[in-house]
């Protein structure tokens, strides 16, 4: 069934309107019309199964025939924290962030940073990456559509984490710290912002500023990783581990259910 999203102010009363380009989607692509079902999700978690009444030029207005927690999202928040890189690499960050399962992403502007964008520019960057979020989201069938932030600086984002979430930094100076060394604490985070440089790397100066906030340095390997590389591996390895792409959480819950005479 195709799926679409709208904001929840869209939906009122059991009845949701939909805008913008998918108006274009559902009539002239899908060719669908007055009395076919779809699937409308609000981005806050919330799925309606939902009958078209009308398509107009511009808006397509459906009937709520059922309301659900539309679920698929990772038990951990995580925002990746992305140094803005050149050319198409940060398109390939926000769609394969989006397919992983970043809660976020912040574009930020480093010391280092090769791309410098004016306000205006800043904008509209962040509007094509938000609708390559929603497109991957459509894709991958996620419930909520992760937030892309307005690029902004590094000690800015750094100021923006919350004093209970956990901070971590892939850094090629670090060979001691691994990911892994982080997994062993006992308590999950419940949300972890993932730090990654731009093309030309961190400056020593925003290393000393993320350190003096608490984030983690750790190493992903012997092998210097591109910076479109090292954010999306780092995000696996979390989701793994503290996620749901099968990692300790996983296996955990498979035990418990085969214990208790539960067997797929």
């Amino acid at each position: 069934m195709p799926r679409f999203f709208v904001s929840p102010e869209q939906v009122k009363s059991g009845h949701i309107t939909i805008s913008g380009p998918d108006v274009r989607h559902i009539s002239k692509v899908l060719r669908m019309g007055t009395g076919d079902i779809i699937t409308v999700l609000d981005g806050d978690g919330k799925a309606y199964e939902a009958r078209i009444e009308s398509v107009t030029k511009g808006k397509v207005s459906c009937e709520v025939l059922e309301q659900g927690q539309a679920g698929g999202e990772p038990p951990i928040r995580v925002t990746l924290v992305q140094g803005i890189s050149k050319g198409e690499k940060m398109d390939l960050v926000m769609q394969k962030g989006t397919e992983l399962g970043a809660t976020a992403i912040i574009p930020v502007i480093c010391q280092r940073s090769v791309v410098k964008l004016s306000s205006t520019k800043a904008t509209e960057r962040r509007d094509r990456w938000q609708r390559i979020a929603v497109e991957a989201a459509k894709q991958c069938r996620r419930s909520v559509v992760p937030r892309v932030a307005t690029p902004t600086t590094w000690w800015e984002a750094l100021d923006d984490v919350p004093a209970e979430a956990m901070g971590v930094m892939p850094y090629e100076g670090e060979t001691e710290q691994k990911m892994r060394n982080i997994f062993n604490k006992k308590d999950v985070p419940s949300e972890i912002f993932i730090f990654i440089g731009p093309e030309g790397g961190i400056h020593p100066e925003e290393f000393e500023q993320a350190q003096r906030k608490g984030v983690i340095p750790v190493t992903l390997g012997p092998r210097i990783l591109r910076t479109e590389t090292a954010g999306l591996a780092a995000l696996a390895l979390v989701l793994y581990e503290w996620g749901d792409l099968g990692g300790a959480l996983n296996e955990k819950k498979d035990r418990s259910l085969h214990y208790a005479g539960v067997q797929g």
